[in-house]
């Protein structure tokens, strides 16, 4: 054997035994430990694993005299944005999530959320949006 060979045989035998052991490790990390079950008396118990999730601030659809308030607002900003009603309001609604969830560059980000590329709107006109928002989906 040359020593080119024997050099390339061993780093393969030298990866193969890297591989195996880090397989084994995966392995070993992915079999679930038994934890004790909480009792009922322990705090732990009485709350639900989705209490510690944050809450969604996202509101409901609006409907009836809501919907045509919420989408009147938006139109006197931009009439464009009213043309699909659905997405409008899908927009809106998750505009508050951002506006009620303490995000920055709120104007910026409802410029684009409600935005495109074929009408793009800008920070002034997200600033208007937001007011709207405040005024009828998600007032604080």
């Amino acid at each position: 054997m040359t020593r080119s060979t024997a050099t390339f045989a061993a780093l393969t035998l030298a990866a193969v035994a890297t591989l195996t052991a880090c397989s084994a490790e995966a392995a070993s990390e992915s079999k679930p430990e038994s934890k004790p079950t909480p009792s009922s008396s322990s705090p732990s118990a009485k709350s639900s694993p989705s209490s510690d999730l944050p809450k969604s601030r996202i509101p409901p659809k609006p409907t009836g005299a809501a919907r045509a308030a919420y989408l009147d607002a938006i139109g006197k900003v931009d009439r464009t944005l009213i043309v699909d009603a659905d997405k409008a309001i899908d927009a809106g609604r998750n505009q508050c999530n951002a506006l009620d969830g303490g995000a920055r560059n709120v104007d910026y980000f409802a410029a684009q959320r409600f935005g495109n590329d074929a009408h793009p709107l800008t920070d002034a006109q997200g600033k208007l949006l937001n007011a709207a928002l405040r005024a009828t989906l998600c007032p604080k």
